[in-house]
C-alpha cells in the first residue's frame, strides 16, 4: 500500500519576498516582481526587463567562504533548505538519516559561473580559471551541498527536465517516500539565470517579451503577451511520510496526492498544438488522488505568457475538462514572479500549498485584454478567498516535459 505523502516544511527566495510569510504576502497582495535587469548592463540588449531576487545576502544563510564557492543558484537552494528545515523544526539529530534524501531541480545550472570562468579563459588563460569553476557549474551540486549541510545520505539526485525540473523533483520525492524508500525528502529547485548569455540566448529565440512597462511584460493569457519574463530563485518543500510527521508532531501544511509526468514527444521547444501531453499529465494526477475532474477546485496554470503555451494549455484544460474547464479559477504566478525555469514548479507548489491553506486563490496581475483563444477565468488583477481542497499545478518544459502536481487538503 502506498504510504501518505505530506508537507511539513517551506522554504522560498523568489523576486516577490524572501521566506514564507513574505513571499506569500506578494502573491496575496498581487505584488509584481519584474522590473529592470540590475545585474548587467543591457545597453545592448533588446530585453531590459527580469524578475530578479531582491535583499538576498547568501551570509543571512550559510558561511561567507561557503558562499563564495557556489554558484548563485546553489546560494538559493542553501537559503531555501535552511528555511524549510527550520520552518519543520525537524531535529536532523533524531532521524533515520539513511531515509532522509534530497531532490533539486535546475534548468541550466551554474550558469553564471559558466560565463564568468570563460571570460577568464579567454582573456587571462587556462591558469587563471578557478578549481571550484566544475564544482560550481554542475546542476546537481545543489542537492549535494544541501545533502552534506543536514547529513542526508538518502538519494540524492537532481532533475533536469527545463522549465518543469522543480516540478519533477518534487514528484519523484513524492514518490520516494510513497514507496517507503525514504521518510523525509528535501526537494524542490533553484536557478539564477538571469545573466547575459542566458538572455542573450532565450531572446535569439523569441521567447522573452522585449517590453519595457514592467506591468505589461509578464502578462499570461493576455492577448497583448509576447514572451515570459526571466526570473529566479528558489523553493523548496520538506516532505514527510505521514505517520513519521504525527509522531514527531508536526505540523503539516498539505499533502500530495498525485503526480503525472508525460511527453509531447512533438517539438524541442513548442508544445503539442492539442495539449494532449499537458492534459495527459494532469489526467494522471488526478486519476492517482482518486478524485474525480469535479473535484478540482483552482488550477495553478504553467502560464508563461508566450503565444504558444498559453494557448495550448488552455485547450488541454478545455480538453480535459470539457465545460466544467469554465468554472474552475485558473490563475499563472508567473505574472508575478517572472519564469524561474527550473524553479519554476517548486515555487508555484507553495503558491498551490498556501491557497489550500489560507483559502485564496492567486490572481493573474495586469491582466487587461482578454484573448479570444485563452477565454477561462484567469482570475484577473484580484484575488479570490475560497474554500480549496484540490489543486493541479502545472509545469510543462521545453523537450516536451510535462508534469503536473495534485495537492489536498490535510484532513489527518
Amino acid at each position: 500500500m502506498s504510504k501518505r505523502v505530506v508537507i511539513t516544511g517551506i522554504g522560498a527566495v523568489t523576486p516577490i519576498g524572501n521566506g514564507l510569510e513574505k513571499f506569500w504576502e506578494g502573491i496575496k497582495s498581487g505584488k509584481c516582481g519584474v522590473d529592470e535587469i540590475t545585474s548587467f548592463d543591457t545597453s545592448d540588449f533588446s530585453v531590459k526587463l527580469a524578475a530578479e531576487v531582491k535583499d538576498f545576502n547568501p551570509k543571512d544563510y550559510m558561511d561567507r567562504k561557503e558562499a563564495k564557492r557556489m554558484d548563485r543558484f546553489c546560494q538559493f537552494a542553501m537559503a531555501s533548505s535552511k528555511m524549510a528545515v527550520e520552518d519543520s523544526q525537524l531535529d536532523i539529530e533524531r532521524i533515520n538519516q539513511e531515509k532522509f534524501g534530497v531532490i533539486i531541480g535546475s534548468g541550466v545550472g551554474g550558469i553564471e559561473t559558466i560565463e564568468n570562468q570563460m571570460e577568464r579563459l579567454l582573456t587571462k588563460g587556462p591558469g587563471k580559471v578557478s578549481p571550484f569553476f566544475i564544482p560550481m557549474l554542475i546542476s546537481n551540486m545543489a542537492s549535494g551541498l544541501v545533502a552534506i549541510k543536514y547529513q542526508a545520505k538518502g538519494i540524492n539526485m537532481a532533475v533536469v527536465t527545463a522549465c518543469a525540473s522543480g516540478a519533477n523533483a518534487i514528484g519523484e520525492s513524492y514518490r520516494k517516500i510513497q514507496s517507503g524508500q525514504c521518510d523525509l525528502m528535501l526537494t524542490g529547485g533553484a536557478e539564477a539565470s538571469v545573466t547575459p548569455a542566458t538572455v542573450a540566448g532565450f531572446s535569439a529565440m523569441t521567447a522573452l517579451c522585449s517590453a519595457t512597462d514592467k506591468n505589461r511584460a509578464s502578462i499570461p493569457f493576455d492577448k497583448d503577451r509576447s514572451g515570459f519574463v526571466m526570473g529566479e530563485g528558489s523553493g523548496m518543500l520538506l516532505l514527510e511520510e505521514y505517520d513519521h510527521a504525527v509522531n514527531r508532531g508536526a505540523k503539516i501544511y498539505g499533502e500530495i496526492a498525485g503526480y503525472g509526468a508525460t511527453c509531447d514527444a512533438y517539438h524541442i521547444t513548442s508544445p503539442e498544438p492539442n495539449g494532449l501531453g499537458a492534459k495527459g499529465s494532469m489526467e494522471m494526477a488526478i486519476k492517482e488522488a482518486g478524485i474525480s475532474n469535479n473535484d478540482v477546485d483552482y488550477i495553478n496554470a504553467h502560464g508563461t505568457s508566450t503565444p504558444y503555451n498559453d494557448k495550448f494549455e488552455t485547450l488541454a484544460i478545455k480538453n480535459l475538462f470539457g465545460d466544467e474547464a469554465y468554472n474552475i479559477p485558473v490563475s499563472s504566478t508567473k505574472s508575478m514572479t517572472g519564469h524561474l525555469i527550473g524553479g519554476a514548479g517548486a515555487v508555484e507548489a507553495i503558491v498551490s500549498i498556501m491557497a489550500i491553506k489560507d483559502g485564496f486563490i492567486p490572481p493573474t496581475i495586469n491582466y487587461k485584454n482578454p484573448d479570444p483563444e485563452c477565454d477561462l477565468n484567469y482570475v484577473p488583477n484580484k484575488g479570490i478567498d475560497k474554500e480549496i481542497n484540490y489543486v493541479l499545478s502545472n509545469s510543462l518544459g521545453f523537450g516536451g516535459h510535462n508534469t503536473t502536481l495534485l495537492f489536498k487538503k490535510f484532513k489527518g
